[in-house]
This record gives structure tokens, C-alpha cells and sequence, in this order.
């Protein structure tokens, strides 16, 4: 089954690979190890998952502005995440998004989403292929 859903471009680009979704909000400073690209947060739901090459499926981001800068570290280390989708992207994401040139849309209805459904992001268009 595919889904098309259009949200809003946070930064405009392109990108295809598979869903790692989180029904909770994300911090990339303590959250995630920008070395590695794993969600380190003790007791979030995907702890111990890495967000490499994924495209990142989450509410919206929580903790420090300095997350922003994480996620543009995690871009020079090769560790990001392909894309991030958002229900409301705040500003540590969105500024983290456009430093580190990772594409970004919200206003996606993220509960339509499970881990491992392969996601075309194509600007504001994104494009759900369920996994059977």
C-alpha cells in the first residue's frame, strides 16, 4: 500500500530509505551519540537504534538549542539521518536541519508511519510504501 501526504518543507531536498519512527519527542544533545548516530536516551523507546540513514519519523524534538549543532556533527561524522519528518518541527530541529542540509518536512501525520516502511521524501511531498 503507498501513501502520499504534502506537509511543510523545513529544508527543501530529497531523500529515500526506510522509517525508524519514535512516538516520542527526540533530543540529539544526551540523546544521541553524534559519533555513532544511536539513540543513547535511557528509556527512550528506540535507545540503542541507530538513526544512520534512516529517515527520522518523531513528533518533535525537546532539550538544548545546542542539539541543533549535533545534528550538523552527526552530518560531518556521516551519521545523520537521511530525512527527518516531524508532526511540528520546532526551532533546535529546524535550525539542526538546515545547517547540516538534511531534508526536513512537518505537518505529517507521523501515527500513518511504522519503522521500516520505506519513505521517498521529494520536498514537501513525502510518499509511505507500507512494508508487507
Amino acid at each position: 500500500m503507498k501513501l502520499e501526504f504534502h506537509g511543510r518543507v523545513i529544508k527543501k531536498g530529497k531523500a529515500k530509505g526506510k522509517a525508524l519512527v519514535s512516538k516520542e519527542a527526540i533530543t540529539f544533545l544526551g540523546g544521541v551519540d553524534p559519533k555513532t548516530g544511536i539513540i543513547v536516551e535511557k528509556g527512550h523507546s528506540l535507545e540503542g537504534k541507530s538513526v544512520k540513514d534512516k529517515i527520522l519519523v518523531f513528533p518533535h524534538g525537546k532539550g538544548s538549542t545546542v542539539g541543533s549543532y549535533v545534528l550538523y556533527e552527526m552530518k560531518k561524522n556521516n551519521t545523520a539521518p537521511k530525512a527527518i519528518i516531524n508532526e511540528e518541527c520546532e526551532p533546535i530541529i529546524a535550525v539542526g536541519a538546515i545547517i547540516a542540509e538534511i531534508p526536513c518536512v512537518d505537518r505529517i501525520p507521523i501515527e500513518k508511519i511504522e519503522t521500516d516502511d520505506l519513505i521517498i521524501v521529494n520536498n514537501e511531498k513525502v510518499t509511505v510504501i507500507k512494508k508487507v
